[in-house]
């Protein structure tokens, strides 16, 4: 079960990211939020397997991992639920639409952005506890610490108010930039689920 669970969780995270850049491509908002709702659960799954193998001089820095991916599942969680139930179905005025709606500036996206954040705080320390023996878990080591730098990035940058005169949500420039997210993190996905298939 240490290994079937991890390896669900990496498939979980490898399909929904899959999924989430082709709903970006097809212009299908209620998709994105909907896989997204499912990839915080894929990811803990994942961590879990990770912190689980880490050697005991590493373990803090796996535990660490694992308590940023739970606040990353909780906040993520609220945003993309919040979108497909209560945003969805209610009529709200127009504060609460200010508020609610997820748009550049919004409460929720800044929610959101947060909630990627401690995403990528939580693959660098995941990233640090590893001891990769082969190749490609060498790689998958670089790539998880390499993502928390897009900690930076979603932490401060809405400190700056650079979204609040964004006017659309789906524009261009914020879908090249989720794309490129994709392209970077479904390699971490693969190579994870590679890791747990492995025998010890």
């Amino acid at each position: 079960m240490n290994r079937i669970i991890p390896k669900i969780g990496a498939a979980i995270v490898t399909i929904t990211v899959f999924l989430f850049a082709v709903f970006i491509l097809t212009g299908f908002s209620v998709g994105q939020y909907f896989v997204c709702s499912f990839l915080p659960l894929g990811y803990i799954m994942m961590s879990a397997g990770f912190q689980h193998e880490s050697d005991a001089d590493r373990r803090v820095s796996a535990n660490v991992g694992m308590i940023i991916a739970a606040v990353y599942t909780v906040l993520v969680l609220l945003v993309y639920f919040s979108q497909n139930t209560y945003v969805r179905l209610e009529n709200l005025t127009e504060q609460a639409d200010s508020i609610l709606f997820f748009r550049p500036g919004s409460l929720m996206f800044c929610y959101d952005l947060l909630g990627y954040g401690m995403m990528s705080l939580s693959t660098f320390f995941i990233g640090l506890s590893m001891k990769p023996r082969k190749k490609p878990d060498k790689w998958l080591r670089y790539l998880m610490m390499i993502h928390g730098v897009f900690f930076l990035g979603c932490f401060f940058m809405p400190m700056t108010g650079v979204f609040s005169t964004a006017s659309d949500s789906h524009g261009i420039g914020g879908n090249i930039a989720l794309l490129f997210w994709c392209v970077y993190f479904i390699p971490i996905g693969i190579l994870s689920y590679r890791h747990f298939r492995k025998e010890k």
